[in-house]
């Protein structure tokens, strides 16, 4: 269990995709009982075991597909004849298992320190973000306005992005106060392997900046990875009601859920409501 516990730290602090597969409950005759652990890397490998044979098979393909998806699942497996196929696992009991993906703590990385920066800031590192902010004004960077910051860097852009932390567990956000900051945050981001890259702009703005950013040999694919327009559809007026939408959208790509599976489960949500009253 201490090399199971050891392998998920090593996989945080390195950032290496990964998922830990945990038997919750057990009825019956089964191999492992409940508590037993393993962790499961992208590639396949595994370390500990939750019982061998079929069932740590299916679970072994289980989790890789849970970090491909970065969303937690419970799966049952009935170790039936039927299940047992050459391995001969017949043990007739019943396993409920819990798979979660192992990610290292996200990093947001703020390219502007302006007025939808500061309550941005604030809120992602409430929620459990490491927060950078980068700013070319020292007079909107600096610690005054970014207690919370773990790091505040004056400098252009593209100088700031290769201090910052830019990989797969960064959501860069690029809030600056015009077309050439947001540009040159934006080309110094891509290509960075970032598992969110978010403007606050306008359609037509964007599209002019994206024009702009084909013109220095960024390909569609890349500008296809940009969040923009940024935020969830909530009705944000205030700097700090857009910081929320911001962050709303950024925890639902973390947990894995897309923008338009929000608006069905309130939907979902609004129905039960309605037919308990």
């Amino acid at each position: 269990m201490k090399d199971v516990f050891e392998a998920a730290l090593r996989a945080t602090e390195a950032g290496e995709k990964a998922a830990l597969v945990t038997v919750i409950s057990t009825e019956g005759s089964t191999p492992q009982k409940a508590g037993a652990k393993m962790v499961v890397y992208a590639d396949g490998r595994i370390v500990g075991t939750i019982g061998g044979g079929c069932v740590e098979a299916e679970m072994t393909w289980r989790a890789r597909q849970a970090i491909d998806e970065r969303r937690s699942q419970v799966a049952s497996y009935e170790l039936t004849a039927d299940q047992a196929g050459e391995d001969g696992l017949i043990c007739g009991g019943r396993m409920e298992i819990f798979i979660e993906p192992i990610e290292g703590t996200p990093t947001l990385c703020l390219f502007g320190a302006g007025h939808v920066a500061q309550p941005l800031a604030r809120m992602a590192k409430a929620a459990g973000f490491r927060v950078e902010v980068a700013d070319d004004r020292i007079k909107f960077a600096n610690r005054d306005r970014f207690p919370e910051a773990d790091a505040v860097i004056v400098d252009d852009f593209a100088a700031a992005a290769r201090r910052m932390t830019l990989g797969p567990h960064t959501y860069a956000i690029v809030v600056t106060r015009g077309h050439k900051g947001d540009e040159e945050a934006l080309a110094a981001c891509l290509g960075k392997g970032l598992c969110f890259l978010g403007l606050l702009a306008s359609r037509p703005k964007f599209v002019h900046i994206a024009a702009a950013l084909e013109q220095r040999g960024v390909s569609a694919e890349e500008l296809a990875t940009i969040h923009a327009p940024l935020g969830l559809q909530l009705g944000a007026v205030t700097p700090e009601e857009i910081a929320v939408s911001v962050l709303a959208e950024m925890i639902a790509v973390r947990r894995g859920v897309a923008p338009a599976e929000v608006k069905s489960l309130k939907m979902e949500l609004s129905g039960r409501f309605k037919a308990l009253r």
